[in-house]
């Protein structure tokens, strides 16, 4: 029995992977049988082969899939023979495809299954990292608003405030003003002025 890969996979594989993929969504074949055939070359599972494919690789290949898609279509129109419904596009990979229940369940341990399950966990733990980074900035943004909204109103206060305060200090300053002049009144006589009979005006004590 061959003993199935854990290690990581390098650039060749990846290559080898994408290539074996888009050869068999070319001839119609299923994205199972390629990973099959991958798994056999590079002695790891098809679960596994199917797992890197749909989160790593197919990434990178988007362009590539769509040329092998319409060639694919291409071959259907040219050969009526070849039945349509045997065409694999990237869009009907399932999540149940690249699970172990396709596996041979001989060839399959239950290690590789705790591997299968910790890869998915992780993109989980990825999405729910990204929620609550998101969770977190929204309140933070919230309580920003409510700091916000408080100094605002500490604002207007101080500025009622000072308003009050001028207010005050000019009402006080009249006050001096009027007393002032009642204090210049009490010194001097009132001083008025009369016109005289040849339409000049002349100063009059009272």
């Amino acid at each position: 029995m061959t003993i199935a890969r854990q290690d990581a996979w390098t650039h060749d594989e990846d290559l080898l992977l994408a290539e074996v993929v888009l050869r068999h969504i070319r001839e119609g074949s299923t994205q199972l049988k390629a990973f099959e055939e991958v798994g056999k070359q590079l002695s790891r599972t098809s679960a596994a082969c199917g797992f890197r494919w749909n989160s790593f690789v197919r990434k990178q290949y988007k362009s590539g899939i769509e040329l092998a898609k319409k060639q694919r279509k291409e071959q259907v129109v040219n050969n009526p023979e070849v039945e349509r419904d045997s065409i694999a596009t990237v869009e009907n990979v399932t999540a149940e495809e690249i699970t172990p229940e396709h596996e041979d369940k001989e060839s399959i341990t239950l290690q590789e299954v705790i591997l299968y399950l910790t890869k998915m966990d992780e993109f989980f733990q990825l999405d729910n990292k990204e929620k609550e980074r998101i969770s977190e900035r929204s309140l933070f943004l919230e309580r920003e608003n409510v700091r916000l909204l408080e100094e605002n109103v500490l604002l207007k206060e101080n500025l009622k405030a000072v308003e009050e305060d001028y207010r005050a200090l000019m009402q006080i300053m009249e006050r001096a003003r009027k007393l002032s002049v009642q204090e210049d009144e009490k010194a001097n006589p009132k001083v008025s002025f009369q016109m005289d009979k040849n339409g000049n005006l002349e100063r009059v004590n009272k």
